[in-house]
């Protein structure tokens, strides 16, 4: 079995031999499910507050690498080892990434892309 997550191309040669099966990305649902078997117990608001953050991130026009399940377990992992709370994770406004965002955004234009996204807002008032 081989997974690619559609990061690669993968030659011609190789995929006539495979047999090809799409899985999409988990909704909201399963994603919790998915963090109460790794984090058993999370608190429902920090888990609800965190998927609604992350589910934001990955819809997010323009991003070159949308953060998946295991940057998300990740996230929650530095979240619980920083106490933090769902009421910690409520960001001001105009501010476009969550804190620790680094668990989430993996490379340097999507965090520009988000800082001028946060520009924007600020500049229209949001």
């Amino acid at each position: 079995m081989i997974t690619s997550n559609n990061e690669k191309e993968l030659p011609d040669a190789f995929l006539r031999r495979c047999f090809f099966h799409y899985i999409r990305f988990p909704d909201a649902q399963t994603l919790g499910q998915i963090v109460e078997v790794h984090y058993p117990g999370l608190k429902q608001d920090l888990l609800a507050e965190a998927l609604s953050q992350f589910f934001e991130i990955r819809e997010t026009p323009g991003l070159k690498k949308k953060p998946s399940t295991s940057e998300l377990l990740n996230w929650i992992k530095l979240l619980l080892a920083e106490d933090l709370s769902a009421e910690d994770l409520r960001r001001p406004a105009g501010q476009m990434l969550p804190r620790l965002h680094g668990a989430l955004v993996k490379n340097e234009q999507d965090v520009a892309l988000f800082e001028k996204l946060a520009f924007m807002a600020r500049r229209q008032g949001r």
